[in-house]
């Protein structure tokens, strides 16, 4: 494996994980949407990027209501992507390569087309099959209306009538319903299901949705209350702890060092930390920084808070810039107004944007990723943002597929804007993501021909050279990865810490150059240094 630390540090402790949303990476087939062969044929570029392991987005079989995170069956691979055979295949290679392989899990729901859930609405009200799901008589004249005031994720109450008249409920879309963790015979299916594939050699899971899992037995209506963002109803609850702590154990009986990397949205740090606590789950991402504007102040308390409360717990902070679920921060960064997650907005609002400036969101996010790259713990690095993708806004409404759309009464885009396939090669879509001829399944815009990753390979000003650069140095310098940081005295919109031994990083937020702090050698800057200052939205790494 590329993590060889020699001071025995845990590999994801420090690791730099790489996101790949399968349907958008590579394309081996033709047949518009990415594969599991595809990845494999681009496993040599994600060595030489300098990453430690890859995330792979839900590849289960799946109805693809929404993107795979709809799951029919979670001991098979949808032919969309290969097969199982396949999957081995890839893990097999990827260990040669020296890099490890942790799927996407969703435990939270499965797909209306799960066979558990099918025996559930064949079975009846009452029934033993329904008691895996969460159903319930309505409320009202003959129980017409939803037994609570929930509302999904994606817009639209989260209840669901069937045939007999009860409603199940659906957190999200309704083809994925949720499951009843109160029962016990859940628990067992997916501590099955773990053991399923780390006999098959995957070295950890990605937890979609960490803290839905557990749900208030009464159901009580949402009432917007202050303090039901630390006592709600079906988002992190202390129940999912003990699912956790079981998770922990299965892992722990296979060699390697599996881990666990959480999607947990919790209300503060303390309460993500209770995620992370010696016995539960390894690793969780950090969405405070990701939704952290580009502010010095705010930053810095973000570091600060987040380093903190996972100290007290002794676990690693997981940074992350962007993901498949919310714009490329290119893209965000290049707005003065702040970004608010979807399902923080009223969707009866449409949403006005102002136009980004790309080339200011640009530099911020080179400085960006320096940052992240130098802070204690671990990183993510979505697909694409080591090319310097912006999101893609002006898809046309007829290509639009996040259920989002038509969930918010075609008001809200939703995430097809991150997900656009990516752009390797050529002049002209497909880019390389698949065969000459072949039509991705989202649009790829005309102007990403100055942005593949054949045209950036080698040019030592691209931001593909920027991440291949700061991944080797991340690699080589002890300084870097798992350990403590401090601050130092720096000019006001200026982030200046520094890293034992010898190391220290400057990020400029000021909007004005500023001196570069003392220091023996420049190892890398975001951008072209003037003299001995900073420019404005750079970032450098200095030796001390």
């Amino acid at each position: 494996m590329q993590h060889n630390p020699s001071n025995g540090t845990p590999w994801w402790r420090e690791a730099v994980i790489y996101q790949v949303y399968i349907r958008s990476f590579a394309d081996a087939d033709g047949d518009g949407m990415g594969d599991i062969e595809g990845i494999r044929a681009k496993l040599p570029y994600l060595r030489e990027l300098g990453v430690d392991a890859l995330w792979i987005n839900p590849w289960y079989r799946s109805p693809q209501a929404d993107a795979g995170y709809d799951v029919a069956d979670f001991r098979d691979v949808d032919p969309r992507f290969g097969g199982l055979a396949d999957a081995e295949k890839l893990i097999a290679e990827a260990h040669e390569h020296g890099l490890r392989i942790i799927p996407d899990i969703v435990p939270n729901h499965t797909s209306d087309q799960h066979a558990w859930f099918q025996d559930a609405l064949r079975a009846g009200p009452g029934a033993p099959e329904r008691q895996r799901y969460v159903f319930r008589a309505g409320r009202g004249a003959g129980g017409a209306e939803p037994p609570n005031n929930w509302r999904s994720v994606f817009g639209g109450p989260s209840w669901t009538r069937v045939a007999d008249g009860e409603w199940y409920l659906h957190l999200f879309a309704p083809e994925q319903p949720d499951l009843n963790w109160a029962n016990p015979e859940v628990h067992d299916e997916f501590e099955s299901i773990l053991r399923f594939w780390f006999d098959r050699g995957v070295d950890g899971f990605r937890i979609d949705v960490a803290h839905g899992l557990a749900k208030d037995p009464e159901l009580p209506d949402l009432t917007g209350e202050p303090d039901e963002r630390l006592a709600h109803p079906h988002w992190d609850r202390d129940e999912v702890h003990e699912i956790y702590r079981r998770w922990r154990r299965v892992a722990d009986e296979y060699p390697g060092e599996r881990k666990f990397v959480a999607e947990a949205w919790a209300p503060s740090p303390e309460r993500l930390a209770n995620y992370l606590r010696p016995g539960g789950l390894h690793t969780a991402f950090n969405f405070d920084f990701l939704k952290c504007p580009w502010d010095p102040e705010r930053m810095r308390e973000v570091v600060d808070s987040t380093t903190a409360g996972l100290r007290a717990v002794g676990a690693p902070p997981t940074w992350v810039l962007s993901n498949h679920d919310v714009p490329r921060h290119v893209t965000r960064y290049g707005r003065e107004a702040e970004w608010v997650p979807h399902d923080e907005r009223d969707y009866d609002e449409v949403l006005e944007l102002e136009e980004p400036d790309l080339a200011l969101g640009a530099r911020r996010a080179r400085a960006a990723a320096l940052l992240m790259l130098a802070l204690p713990g671990g990183a993510y690095v979505y697909q694409g943002e080591e090319l310097g993708l912006p999101e893609v806004e002006d898809l046309p409404e007829d290509s639009l597929q996040d259920p989002i759309w038509e969930r918010s009464g075609r008001t809200e885009r939703g995430r097809d804007g991150c997900r656009v396939p990516l752009p390797w090669s050529g002049t002209a879509p497909p880019f390389g993501f698949g065969p000459p001829g072949s039509e991705p399944w989202l649009p790829q815009p005309e102007s990403w021909r100055g942005r593949t990753a054949e045209v950036q390979d080698g040019d030592p000003s691209s931001t593909l050279e920027l991440y291949r650069s700061a991944l080797r140095l991340r690699r080589e310098l002890p300084a870097l990865g798992d350990g403590g940081m401090r601050w130092l005295d720096s000019p006001d919109g200026v982030l200046v810490f520094q890293r034992d031994p010898g190391f220290t990083c400057a990020v400029n937020m000021s909007g004005h150059p500023r001196p570069l702090p003392e220091h023996e050698r420049v190892l890398l800057a975001s951008a072209e240094l003037d003299d001995d200052h900073l420019p404005a939205d750079a970032a450098v790494w200095l030796t001390t």
